[in-house]
């Protein structure tokens, strides 16, 4: 005889300027584009078949509009969902870094760290979102937990829900307006549903 108990679904926000055109988007603060609310709203049936008792929002616009397009009113504003801090490769994409660095860049295995401004590092963010996990595994007796984020943060989060380093994230890509979904098999943290919508 098992317990039920609920899910945890990551949703990615919707398309942004920079997230098509493959800059690293932190902080800044961008909207959503006219196909990222519609790949929102295209989440709303789907999503609604759920009964989540919980739902965190990044306080970057791009996540709460997404959550609200796609149905999930915000229980929680929870500022450990940010985006991961790329420094001073903020707004720049990975060919950017890369022709300048001159060998292939990835945030999975090189960090944020450039010559001017550092960044945060990928076991910062795993700290990060250890706290959220934390905070969401009691409330998943009761129903499913959305968490509408970042690409980043949540390829981090998924790996840390497996038990992995934070660096395996590099193994999980999101695209913008998809969504995973982390559940239990035998009592042990899976992967059940990835970049979905």
């Amino acid at each position: 005889m098992s317990e039920r108990t609920g899910e945890v679904v990551v949703l990615r926000h919707g398309q942004t300027e920079w997230s098509r055109t493959g800059q690293h988007t932190g902080a800044t603060d961008l909207p959503l584009l006219p196909e990222g609310e519609e790949q929102a709203r295209a989440l709303r049936e789907v999503l609604g078949r759920r009964r989540f008792t919980e739902v965190r929002v990044s306080p970057l616009q791009r996540a709460r509009r997404t959550a609200e397009l796609a149905g999930l009113p915000p229980t929680a504003v929870d500022g450990d969902l940010v985006e991961l801090d790329y420094g001073g490769y903020e707004g720049r994409t990975t060919a950017e870094i890369s022709e300048e660095l001159g060998r292939q860049w990835s945030i999975w295995r090189d960090g944020t760290v450039d010559a001017d401004v550092r960044g945060e590092s990928l076991a910062d963010v795993g700290a990060r979102v250890d706290r959220v996990l934390a905070r969401v595994r009691d409330r998943l007796p009761d129903g499913d937990v959305a968490l509408v984020a970042h690409g980043h943060v949540l390829r981090v989060l998924t790996a840390r829900w497996l038990g992995l380093a934070p660096e395996a994230g590099a193994l999980f890509a999101l695209p913008a307006g998809r969504y995973g979904v982390l559940g239990h098999e035998h009592g042990r943290p899976v992967l059940t549903g990835w970049a979905l919508g």
